[in-house]
C-alpha cells in the first residue's frame, strides 16, 4: 500500500532567527573585525541562514532520513546496475596507505598501490578475456572515448585514418555512443534493431564498406537480450577492415559466465561503479576502464602499468604510438581499491554467481509482470527486462505515471522512455543482490498500480502524493534550471 504523507520540512532559510549563531567561538586575543562593516554589500547579499548547533543538526538529520539510497530501498533502475556496494569495500579503500599516498610519489615508493592496479588488471583481463586493460579512464562514457581513439589511431598506423571517418550504432545504443563518436570526428550511421529484438544483419551487411571504422555494439543490448549472432557482427565487420567495440555497461550479465573478447571483440569499456559494485552516481566518482586486444596495445594510454619479469609491477612509458595520457595519474584509485576487494571476495570460484543470480532475478520480474507490462520482445532476458506500458495509454496513462505511482508505494522508479525504440518503456534490473521477497513486493506494487491505471487512471497522474515534493514539470525544470534560494522581498522594499 502507499506509504503516509510526509510532513513538508521548511528550509533552513525559513527556520533562521537574527543573532543565532551554530557555534561558540574562544574569547577574542586580538582586535575585532566588525565583518558585516568589512564585506560590506556583499555579506548582506549572501542571506546565510543564522540557526543554532542543534537546529542545524536536526534539520540536516532529518533531511538525510527523506533521502532514498541503496541502504534504504531498491533501485530498479534499468542499464544502470544499481547493486548493493559492500561495506568491506569501504574499509579497504579508508586504509592509509592508500589514502595517505600522492599520485606524484615516486613509483618505488607506492608498490602496494601499483600492486593493487596490476591485480585489478589480470582479474578484468581474465573476466572479460582481452589482452591488457587500461584503468585511466574516469568514467564509462570517457572508456567509450578513448576506446575510439585508440580505434582511430590504429586505423591512422595502417594508413585508413582518412578514408575510415564513420561509426555504426544500433538504434538502442546508450546515447554516449553516438556522442562519443562524434567528439573523436567520426560520423554516426545507426543500424535498426529486427523483430527479434538483435542487429539486423541485412542493414548492417549493406552499411559495411571502406568508410567504416567501428561498430559500437552493447552486449546485452539495452533490450536486455543477448546478441545471438555476436560471433558473425564481429566477422563481418573485420571483414570489412573495421573494429567491434563492446559497450560494456551490461557487463552485468556476463561476468564469469561467457567473455565478450572471445565474441571477437576489439575493445570494450567497463563501469567499475556498476559492474564490480564501487559506488555509483553521486555516491561516488565512476571508474572506466578498457579493455583491449593485442593490436590495439601500442596505442594505449600511458603510463602502463605491467607486470615484468620478476613479477614486480612498474610504469611503462616507452610507448612511442600512445595516444598520451586520459585523465591525470592512473584514473580513481580508490575506486579500484573496492573493486578488487569485490573481486577478491567473489574469486574465480563464485564469480559466476554475479550474473547468473543478476538474470535469474530479472527472468523472474519480466515473468511477474507479463500480464499487466508486457515485454517488448518476448525472448528470455539478459540481466534487465524491458517490459512496454503503450497498453495503458488509450486510457491516459502513461509510463511515467506509473513510474510516479511507484514513489507512493515507496519504490525508486525505474528507467523510463529507454530505449527510444520502445514505445512507453518501462526498463527494469533488480541486479543479483535483492531477494525474492523485495521482487515480490516490487512486482505487486506495479501490478497494483496497473488495476489502479486501468479502474482510477486520475489517480495516477496526480502522483507521487505522499511525499515531501508533488508531480514537478519536469520538461520546464530541464529548461529553466533554477535551484538558487532567494530571501523573499519585503515588502515596501
Amino acid at each position: 500500500m502507499p506509504h503516509k504523507l510526509v510532513p513538508q520540512p521548511k528550509l533552513i532559510f525559513e527556520k533562521s532567527s537574527p543573532g543565532r549563531v551554530g557555534c561558540n567561538l574562544p574569547v577574542a586575543d586580538t582586535p575585532e573585525v566588525d565583518l558585516k562593516k568589512a564585506l560590506g554589500p556583499t555579506r548582506q547579499s549572501l542571506h546565510l541562514p543564522e540557526v543554532s548547533e542543534l537546529e542545524l543538526i536536526r534539520h540536516f538529520t532529518n533531511l538525510s532520513h527523506i533521502n532514498y539510497g541503496i541502504e534504504t530501498g531498491f533501485y530498479p533502475l534499468g542499464s544502470c546496475t544499481m547493486k548493493y556496494n559492500p561495506k568491506i569495500n569501504e574499509r579497504t579503500a579508508m586504509i592509509p596507505g592508500f589514502t595517505h599516498i600522492h599520485p606524484m610519489q615516486p613509483a618505488d615508493t607506492v608498490p602496494g598501490a601499483l600492486e593493487v592496479l596490476a591485480q585489478v588488471q589480470e582479474f578484468l583481463c581474465e573476466i572479460c578475456g582481452f589482452d591488457s586493460i587500461c584503468l585511466q579512464p574516469l568514467a564509462g562514457a570517457h572508456g567509450e572515448l578513448t576506446c575510439l581513439m585508440l580505434i582511430r589511431a590504429y586505423h591512422e598506423s595502417r594508413g585508413e585514418g582518412a578514408t575510415r571517418r564513420v561509426v555504426l550504432a544500433p538504434d538502442s545504443a546508450h546515447g554516449t555512443n553516438p556522442a562519443s563518436a562524434a567528439m573523436v570526428g567520426y560520423t554516426v550511421k545507426t543500424i535498426p534493431t529486427d523483430a527479434s529484438g538483435g542487429c539486423d544483419m541485412a542493414a548492417l551487411t549493406t552499411a559495411l564498406d571502406e568508410t567504416v571504422a567501428a561498430f559500437m555494439v552493447t552486449n546485452p543490448s539495452t533490450l536486455g537480450l543477448f546478441e545471438t549472432q555476436i560471433e558473425e557482427i564481429c566477422r563481418l565487420v573485420h571483414e570489412a577492415g573495421g573494429q567491434v567495440f563492446c559497450d560494456g555497461a551490461n557487463m552485468n550479465a556476463m561476468v564469469g559466465t561467457t567473455r565478450p573478447g572471445d565474441h571477437g571483440f576489439d575493445c570494450m569499456h567497463l563501469n567499475l561503479h556498476k559492474t564490480f559494485s564501487t559506488p555509483h552516481g553521486g555516491g561516488g566518482p565512476g571508474c572506466g576502464a578498457i579493455g583491449l586486444k593485442a593490436h590495439l596495445e601500442p596505442f594505449q594510454p600511458v603510463p602502463v602499468v605491467i607486470r615484468n619479469k620478476e613479477g614486480k609491477v612498474e610504469l611503462d612509458d616507452r610507448r612511442p604510438h600512445s595516444i598520451g595520457r586520459v585523465s591525470a595519474y592512473f584514473g580513481q584509485f580508490l575506486m579500484e581499491v573496492r573493486a578488487l576487494t569485490y573481486l577478491s571476495a567473489y574469486g574465480k570460484e563464485r564469480m559466476a554467481d554475479i550474473s547468473r543470480h543478476a538474470v535469474l532475478n530479472a527472468n523472474y520480474v519480466k515473468a511477474r509482470l507479463k500480464d499487466v507490462l508486457p515485454a517488448a520482445h518476448d525472448r528470455p532476458c539478459m540481466h534487465e527486462c524491458v517490459l512496454t506500458a503503450q497498453e495503458y495509454k488509450k486510457g491516459g496513462v502513461r509510463a511515467l505515471d506509473i513510474s510516479k505511482r511507484l514513489i507512493d508505494y515507496g519504490f525508486h522508479p525505474p528507467t523510463n522512455y529507454f530505449p527510444l525504440i520502445v514505445p512507453e518503456a518501462i526498463m527494469i534490473e533488480p541486479t543479483e543482490t535483492e531477494c525474492k521477497e523485495t521482487l515480490d513486493a516490487f512486482c505487486d506494487a506495479l501490478i497494483a498500480i496497473c488495476e489502479e491505471a486501468r479502474t482510477n487512471p486520475d489517480l495516477l497522474h496526480d502522483a507521487p502524493t505522499t511525499q515531501i515534493v508533488g508531480r514537478l514539470d519536469e520538461a520546464s525544470a530541464v529548461k529553466n534550471l533554477d535551484v538558487r534560494w532567494r530571501a523573499p522581498q519585503k515588502v515596501g522594499v
